[in-house]
């Protein structure tokens, strides 16, 4: 165990509160996250990049809990989203839209005019249909759309094919060939303000190599189009700095790390004052969270052995959509014999599981679990499949603890519905 979840006294706490003590309070299976850090995450990253004026745009989709928007607006982070609807949070945890960044292959124009009456900082353009539609839109509105153009570096992340975003046969961005004439193109229209060039390759990424090799295409596109007049204001270079899920493969770069390949990568164009932009979400949340589950059933035939339990995939769907590892400990008196089990859900689904063949202390009927490194991707995931309602999530600090979602009701799953 690590970071704020530890043993003491045999029983597992979430800084110095008991994890049994919030199960037995809100029920399981249940969501539970430390503010403290979440705090420390944020001020590593941003100390890593120090060496140059920056911002901080967290990305909302990595866990969008009003709660947990909220420690991060006071804690200084502007927002990375991909949806009006991630806006609409944003502004309800008390973020300002000056500091937001617009992601996406598909904003509608509703959308686009949504973001625009808002006053958002930035749109990061995917496409050359879409910056024309942009454009229309900001002119008909009377005003003009800050942007920045999102390339595509053709650089392989080596993560997840199904998180990697940075190469050819990706749908994000556009060609690094096809870059220049648009940021041509939008110098000339009235309803734009070119002020950035954006790239993120993926998510998980485990080397800074990807980051580095992504930032010197972007620095030589920068270089010619400073030549050709256009002077940008901001380099965005995305998130997807990796966490470590416990899985034993090799630990990802620190923050400091990272943050030093990007200032070797960007130093060919430190002359130029622009401003830093990043867009991480995994790194400042996922290791701050954790799922809390209750084992259900054991049962075993010729070849396997299931703990069944009551969270499911749709509390925590990245093992199911993934592949993913997360660890998984008993709450209390961890050292036990092993068992080699699968750990599974309730739901009607041979993907609904949180382990496969893992060896784990052999747990009993009735005791809970801790799926760790489940704060980012996991509640923003979860959905009502099965008509199970959505877990609470908790926020811890220090002692004290504070349900920053309540459990759904079913009430609350069927209100939107009527008969035919």
């Amino acid at each position: 165990m690590s970071g704020p979840f530890e043993y003491n006294n045999g029983e597992l706490h979430c800084e110095g509160v008991s994890l049994t003590a919030i199960a037995e309070a809100v029920g399981t299976p249940a969501y539970v996250y430390s503010r403290t850090e979440i705090e420390r995450a944020y001020r590593a990253f941003d100390e890593a990049l120090a060496f140059m004026p920056h911002e901080i745009c967290y990305a909302v989709k990595a866990n969008s809990t009003l709660g947990v928007l909220g420690v991060l607006v006071e804690l200084g982070a502007g927002a990375d989203i991909v949806s009006v609807g991630e806006l609409y949070r944003w502004l309800r945890a008390g973020g300002t839209a000056e500091h937001v960044v617009f992601s996406g292959v598909g904003k509608s124009e509703s959308e686009m005019k949504t973001a625009l009456e808002a006053g958002i900082g930035c749109f990061n353009v995917e496409s050359a249909e879409e910056l024309v539609a942009l454009d229309a839109v900001a002119q008909k509105m009377g005003k003009r759309a800050r942007i920045s153009i999102r390339v595509n570096p053709d650089v392989d992340p080596e993560t997840h094919p199904y998180i990697s975003t940075g190469l050819k046969t990706n749908k994000f961005g556009v060609s690094m060939a096809e870059a220049p004439e648009l940021f041509r193109d939008a110098a000339k229209r009235a309803g734009l303000e070119v002020i950035g060039v954006d790239c993120h390759i993926g998510s998980q990424l485990t080397k800074t190599s990807p980051f580095a090799d992504a930032i010197a295409r972007l620095v030589q596109l920068i270089t010619d189009l400073d030549k050709d007049g256009i002077k940008l204001r901001h380099v965005d270079v995305g998130g997807g700095l990796g966490i470590d899920y416990g899985k034993g493969d090799g630990v990802p770069p620190t923050p400091a790390e990272y943050g030093a390949a990007v200032q070797k990568a960007l130093a060919p164009i430190a002359k130029l004052g622009l401003k830093l932009m990043t867009e991480p979400g995994r790194v400042l949340v996922g290791s701050a969270g954790a799922l809390i589950s209750r084992v259900m059933f054991r049962k075993h035939n010729e070849l396997k052995h299931f703990t069944i339990v009551d969270a499911a995939m749709n509390d925590l769907m990245r093992p199911a959509l993934y592949g993913s590892f997360h660890p998984i400990q008993p709450l209390k008196n961890p050292n036990r014999p092993l068992v080699k089990t699968d750990v599974v859900g309730p739901i009607c689904e041979t993907g609904d599981f949180f382990a496969r063949d893992r060896e784990l202390p052999a747990l009993e009927a009735g005791e809970l679990i801790w799926i760790g490194a489940a704060g980012a991707y996991g509640a923003a995931m979860a959905s009502n499949y099965n008509t199970r309602p959505r877990a609470p999530e908790v926020l811890v600090e220090g002692n004290t603890y504070t349900v920053i979602r309540t459990r759904e009701t079913y009430e609350q799953l069927v209100a939107n519905e009527k008969l035919a």
